[in-house]
């Protein structure tokens, strides 16, 4: 390809300690406007700031598990510029010295797996929330200012809007995993910006890169690095160049909206925060962060595909998030059929999930109940069509599938006597079928299976209908 895309991300992430990062103010999303801060969250004249042991903790733990190398050695440091909701006119980030360096994410592509390095991870504090009204003036709520986030910038190691989606995709699932971050975009606990230009491999010529903000979902950021993605190259294709800006997605337009001219490092004027002692990270703390990190997404990915002999996508479904990879094995500990167990929650469950946008953590029921229920089936106490409605039941009251089968008087009807019965009843009123049959016409056996398990409401046992028509016929 003539032109290659050139992506680099710098992603956002609340952390979910109890406290804020420099004072004792509660860390939560919502609440009453302004009832989450104090003088310290405000910039107050003689409020000091003292740093939260447990933001330091959580980026470490992001950082192993992203591969980074941990400084030893850390400091805080003020980032000076203008914006309405930042009190004290800088905030308190990290510069030259991050407490995280380095470090990389794999992306399993169709071409193989590609690297894509992470150049830093820093932490810092949120600012306030500006909100605007429809009378044309601007509120501000801090109750988010001084909420601990990590800065994790990546090296321009992508190459098109679907790696940036993968990436960010596979380090949502990490974070997620290791418990630091609820990666919640429509709470704003991850947000991302987006760094992209354009080159001509024949020519050299490369655009200005486009920094893209405000983008509140990974389908907006995917839309907007396409919609760059065409500008720039046709841009290119005019010989002419982008201007080195900042741009804004608009959703109901499907473009980008210039916003200011993009501010450089030296436009921030960092300096040291005095206010803050220097952080110093002994190895041992590490180590102990490190044996407390759970399996990660990718290591129980190859874990289930060994252990469970699951396809590769199949394991890629179930090891998504943490909770469901858990309520999967727990619930193949009790019923003993990894794959049985993986249709019933990548199909049945998964689906019900992602149509109410539900996660796992919101079902009414738990492990044991699917693992109860898929018994019924293995018992031919009930036939899978069944199965499928108690399960909606389930979906609906949280009763166990036993109460429900009981209740509504579901059991699997065997008895061969009891059967035949509705069996030849349904073959007399049906000779056109029986003698479809007889002439090889196969779909006619569906249909008259299909006629005694709605004589029946579903409670036939289908192997045995399917068996005692072809016994009768033959006869």
């Amino acid at each position: 390809m003539r032109y290659k895309t050139i992506i680099g991300l710098e992603i956002h992430v609340e952390l979910m300690t109890k406290t804020k990062i420099f004072c004792g103010c509660v860390n939560e999303f919502g609440g009453e406007v302004n009832t989450h801060c104090c003088p310290v969250c405000l910039g107050l004249p003689g409020a000091m700031p003292v740093l939260n042991r447990s933001v330091v903790e959580y980026a470490i733990k992001a950082g192993l598990a992203l591969n980074c190398r941990i400084s030893d050695r850390s400091r805080m440091d003020r980032k000076n510029y203008f914006y309405p909701d930042l009190v004290k006119g800088f905030q308190i980030s990290q510069d030259d010295i991050p407490l995280c360096d380095g470090g990389y994410l794999e992306l399993e592509l169709e071409q193989g797996v590609k690297k894509i390095r992470l150049m830093r991870i820093h932490i810092e504090e949120d600012t306030g929330k500006s909100i605007h009204t429809e009378d044309e003036s601007s509120l501000l709520d801090y109750n988010r200012a001084g909420v601990p986030l990590i800065e994790i910038v990546t090296e321009p190691d992508m190459n098109t809007p679907e790696e940036a989606y993968l990436f960010l995709e596979k380090l949502r699932s990490t974070l997620k995993y290791i418990g630091v971050s609820d990666c919640k975009m429509e709470e704003g606990s991850l947000r991302c910006d987006v760094n992209i230009n354009v080159m001509d491999t024949e020519t050299g010529q490369r655009t200005n890169i486009t920094e893209l903000k405000n983008l509140n979902s990974f389908r907006a950021a995917v839309r907007a690095m396409e919609y760059e993605e065409k500008r720039h190259i046709e841009l290119l294709k005019g010989e002419g160049d982008t201007e080195r800006e900042t741009r804004r997605w608009d959703e109901v337009e499907g473009k980008t909206v210039v916003m200011r001219e993009k501010a450089g490092t030296a436009d921030y004027r960092f300096a040291s925060e005095s206010d803050i002692l220097p952080i110093g990270i002994e190895d041992a703390w590490i180590d102990e962060i490190g044996k407390d990190l759970p399996e990660l997404p990718h290591a129980k990915k190859k874990r289930f595909i060994r252990e469970y002999d699951l396809p590769e996508y199949d394991a890629g479904v179930l090891t998504q998030s943490r909770e469901l990879a858990n309520f999967y094995e727990e619930t193949v500990e009790l019923a003993k059929d990894p794959k049985q167990v993986s249709n019933w929650v990548m199909g049945d469950v998964l689906r019900r999930l992602n149509d109410e946008g539900l996660d796992v953590e919101d079902l009414k029921f738990g492990p044991k109940d699917l693992a109860d229920l898929i018994g019924l089936i293995d018992e031919d106490k009930i036939s899978n069509n069944i199965g499928k409605k108690v399960l909606r039941d389930m979906f609906e009251t949280g009763k166990e599938p036993g109460q429900i089968v009981e209740e509504k008087g579901l059991i699997q009807i065997s008895d061969e006597d009891e059967l035949r019965k509705v069996v030849e009843k349904v073959l007399s009123e049906n000779e056109q079928s029986v003698i479809d049959y007889r002439n090889g016409r196969d779909r006619a056996l569906g249909f008259m299976v299909g006629q005694v398990m709605k004589a029946t409401r579903g409670k036939a046992n289908p192997q045995m209908v399917n068996e005692m028509i072809r016994n009768i016929i033959e006869e």
